[in-house]
């Protein structure tokens, strides 16, 4: 397995735990990567409604596709605490926030609609209630979908790491794969510290994906985000500021995403703040200014801790799971990979084994990519510049 995140553990677990001699490699330390540096937001994680999927696929495939999301959000709840897992998970739900009255009418009808297939509880908040749900006027009223939760990103990775090591996996860091090779007994993986044949190889790099598999980078978009984090606040601050400990997000289209920690001390807040991967450093400036934006009277407090990582987007904005020339892989989360990646890890694991159980609605999707692109997403950068400035039209 190649990749040592939470598809990678996850698969890993599930091979090693059926008595499969199980290697895990990574590039960097083991978690490096977005498993231990995202938002820790726990989501379904499908973004096309069922009518988008439904025109697409048909109905019962869209049906399918979103029970998928549901069925994630699900595993993972009972998966830690069937495992006891020690990382802060918090059934808190998530609020979305509208920011602007268009935006409210939009989200509000989307809750009202019935559609077929499983149903995303969700309750309205008009701008009268704003401030039960959040301490800002930005928001013209927005949306509480309360079966979301939330971890702490890195100790749920540990509790992963430490599960794994428990059923047998052998977990190699700083080893980084060079080459992948058809050999007679199944697959020559080359890396920094020797050659391995496996009978079977997964690839489970995500928004890492680079040149070793060609034809999957040309798959994957990755997609730098930043976080900040505040210093501790006083406690009467962060229960006026945010009064639940539920995650939130906002209807623009460039995304923030934002929670407390999870002692309640400070406000970690995330998104995309310029066009291009730029270091910490400067994310965080830019960063601490939309934080104000929503919460004026944080302009004096300090930022404490600044960091980076790369998310995978995909061309349908669908995760994507299967087997491409004898490599099996799972990635694009989209932005929603702490369930998805989670559940589509294990799923990966059981395929690997050849159990029917790990059949998912995803397996039979095309892979889209696009002509002249080869992993680097040179559109970026025109395309988040456009959508900063219809955002800040009506903001």
């Amino acid at each position: 397995i190649i990749g040592s995140g939470y598809t990678g553990l996850n698969a890993a677990i599930q091979t090693a735990k059926a008595g499969r001699s199980t290697l895990v490699i990574d590039a960097q330390d083991a978690g490096w990567g977005c498993s231990t540096r995202n938002g820790g937001q726990v989501a379904m994680g499908i973004k096309p409604n069922y009518a988008e999927l439904s025109r697409k696929y048909g109905k019962q495939k869209a049906i399918n596709i979103l029970q998928e999301g549901h069925d994630a959000l699900a595993w993972i709840k009972s998966f830690v605490a069937d495992e006891q897992i020690d990382c802060d998970f918090q059934h808190a739900g998530h609020f979305d926030g509208a920011h602007n009255s268009n935006a409210f009418k939009q989200i509000c009808a989307s809750v009202k609609e019935s559609s077929p297939g499983p149903q995303t509880e969700a309750h309205i908040v008009t701008k009268a209630e704003l401030h039960t749900e959040i301490g800002t006027d930005r928001y013209y009223g927005g949306v509480v979908y309360p079966e979301d939760a939330s971890l702490q990103p890195a100790r749920y990775h540990s509790g992963l790491m430490q599960i794994a090591l428990d059923a047998g996996v052998t977990i190699i860091p700083d080893c980084k794969a060079l080459n992948i090779a058809k050999a007679s007994s199944g697959q020559l993986v080359s890396t920094e510290k020797g050659d391995v044949i496996a009978a079977k190889v997964i690839v489970a790099t995500n928004g890492y994906t680079g040149s070793l598999l060609p034809w999957l980078q040309r798959r994957v978009i990755p997609i730098g985000s930043c976080i900040i984090s505040t210093e501790e606040l006083p406690k009467e601050q962060i229960d006026r500021l945010m009064p639940t400990q539920r995650n939130v997000c906002d209807t623009r289209k460039v995304v923030y995403y934002y929670r407390t920690s999870p002692d309640r001390k400070r406000i970690v807040f995330g998104g995309r703040v310029a066009a291009r991967d730029i270091p910490p450093e400067k994310s965080a400036p830019l960063l601490k200014r939309d934080l104000v934006g929503l919460f004026p009277e944080l302009a004096d407090v300090q930022i404490s801790h600044s960091w980076s990582g790369f998310v995978a987007f995909t061309f349908d904005e669908l995760p994507h799971i299967g087997e491409h020339e004898g490599i099996h892989f799972a990635t694009g989360y989209c932005g929603s990979g702490v369930a998805m990646s989670s559940y589509l890890g294990m799923k990966m694991g059981q395929q690997v084994l050849g159990l029917k159980e790990g059949n998912t609605a995803f397996d039979d999707l095309k892979f889209e990519t696009r002509p002249l692109y080869t992993g680097k997403p040179w559109f970026l950068p025109p395309m988040v510049q456009y959508y900063r400035w219809r955002d800040k039209q009506n903001w």
